[in-house]
Formats: C-alpha cells, sequence, structure tokens
C-alpha cells in the first residue's frame, strides 16, 4: 500500500532545485498539451519582453497568458488527479481556445 502512494505521489509532482511542482495532468492528449505548453513559453517570453520593456501592461497580459496555460495542463488550480478526466480534458481545451484568441 505504501509503494503504491509513493508511486502515485512521485506521478503528480516534480522537483527542481528542492521545490516541488506539480506535474503535467498525464492524461492530456499530447497535441493538446504541446499545444498548452508552446503559448506557455511564448507567454513567459513576454512576460521577460514586456519587463525590459517597462510595460506593465504587457507584462499582466502575458502573465494572464501564463496562468490560463498552467491552469489547461493542470499545474495550477484543483489538482488533476483528485477530479474527473473529461473535466480536466474540457478545462484543457477550455485554455487552449482561450489562449488561441489571446495569443498576439
Amino acid at each position: 500500500m505504501a509503494e503504491t502512494a509513493d508511486r502515485d505521489e512521485d506521478e503528480r509532482w516534480i522537483v527542481v532545485d528542492g521545490r516541488r511542482w506539480r506535474r503535467t495532468d498525464p492524461s492530456l492528449p499530447a497535441e493538446l498539451a504541446t499545444s498548452l505548453r508552446s503559448h506557455l513559453g511564448r507567454a513567459r517570453n513576454a512576460v521577460k519582453a514586456g519587463r525590459r520593456s517597462g510595460d506593465e501592461d504587457a507584462v499582466a497580459a502575458a502573465r494572464e497568458r501564463v496562468g490560463i496555460a498552467k491552469h489547461g495542463l493542470g499545474e495550477r488550480g484543483p489538482r488533476w488527479w483528485e477530479r474527473p478526466e473529461a473535466e480536466r480534458l474540457a478545462d484543457a481545451s477550455a485554455a487552449l481556445t482561450r489562449l488561441d484568441e489571446l495569443a498576439p
């Protein structure tokens, strides 16, 4: 029993530089997860560019996109392993649609 619990914990979290981060929902189809990660990367780059230029509105808009992508991937918001898969997939698809609308 404890071995199963440890394996479940390992599948839910990743440790980077001693800090624990939630993993991406493994039930997301590869194409959907890839698209969300692409938006995430572009949004993170936009945060950096906005900071460099001193454009706080651009930083705020980019951070919103980061948050939407992270929620879609299951890395923020309700814990993906506590939610029905169909609900998680619907939320991820809705996040991608929203990101497509917001992306420059």
